[in-house]
């Protein structure tokens, strides 16, 4: 699929706008995952700037495509592309981790756009599978459900319960999203509990897969496209995005000390700058977002 030059700008600028906003909502709240966080960047990007139906200003709209975040401690890029496509205004975002702001892993209840609660790792999975035999019931023939998972939570048994569940009902109007950063908690993903052959065990469960690298944007739309519009047969979909973890600062990628990790101002600043000079934005460190003049400004320093 065709974009045009304005487009992928857009899309990359996105990309880059979720980064700095997790980054800086992360350093504000003082706890959060810079890794997963960054590693969904692009594909964020182009499922609510160019794939999925949404309407903002009506977030319970009845025909709107839906998106669980299966690996919920990745809240704070979901929070940061909601905010960047409409849901809610830009500032909010500085509430994460806030009494009273938004939750560390995602809550629905509190946070417009969300489709789901996150809870234990692997349920996300079996949420959409619900969420995709509600739309054949209510005979949604376009709408589709997208549930990202990470590669970790793959060591989940739920996760193929639900997958076995979704080739069962023949859900094509279900495509997972595997962030397949190759990173977890305590190092590598086959160090601690190895997936491989992670494509073939999706295809031996009965679904189709794309494997695609999931920081290339045009690469990622035309996969969005195809599992969308071209590749439904009667199979549920995987989209397995190789991705870098923690990519765009040095120090945070394939690092499993970001796993879970939240700099200091002086980090901070210097990651910033780092991804506004990868990027060829203005460097603005963490002194110009995310530090106390934003609560004071935003919060009345409450």
């Amino acid at each position: 699929m065709h974009l045009l030059p304005e487009k992928l700008c857009e899309l990359d600028e996105m990309a880059y706008q979720i980064r700095r906003l997790s980054l800086e909502m992360i350093t504000y709240g003082k706890w959060g995952h810079i890794g997963g966080a960054f590693s969904m960047a692009e594909f964020l990007s182009v499922l609510y700037f160019q794939v999925m139906s949404v309407k903002p200003d009506k977030p319970q709209w009845d025909d709107r495509d839906r998106l669980v975040l299966s690996k919920a401690h990745g809240s704070p890029a979901l929070y940061a592309v909601l905010a960047l496509r409409g849901f809610y205004p830009i500032e909010q975002v500085y509430s994460y981790c806030e009494l009273g702001g938004f939750e560390g892993h995602t809550d629905m209840a509190r946070t417009p756009g969300l489709e789901s609660s996150g809870g234990p790792l692997g349920m996300g999975l079996s949420v959409a599978v619900g969420m995709a035999l509600a739309m054949r019931f209510k005979e949604n023939a376009r709408g589709r459900v997208f549930c990202i998972l990470g590669d970790g939570e793959s060591n989940e048994g739920n996760v193929w319960e639900a997958a076995m569940s979704a080739a069962h009902y023949h859900l094509d109007n279900l495509i997972a999203i595997v962030d397949y950063n190759k990173v977890m908690a305590k190092g590598f993903v086959w160090d601690e509990m190895a997936i491989e052959p992670f494509a073939d065990k999706w295809r031996a469960f009965g679904w189709d897969v794309i494997e695609v690298d999931g920081h290339d944007i045009p690469a990622l739309v035309d996969a969005f496209h195809r599992a969308r519009w071209v590749m439904p047969r009667g199979k549920p979909i995987v989209v397995i995005a190789h991705t870098v973890k923690g990519k765009g600062v040095e120090m945070a990628e394939f690092n499993y000390k970001w796993h879970t990790h939240a700099p200091d101002a002086a980090t901070a600043d210097a990651m910033l700058r780092e991804l506004a000079r990868n990027y060829q934005r203005p460097e603005l460190g963490y002194s110009k977002f995310g530090a106390e003049e934003v609560k004071e400004e935003f919060y009345g320093g409450e």
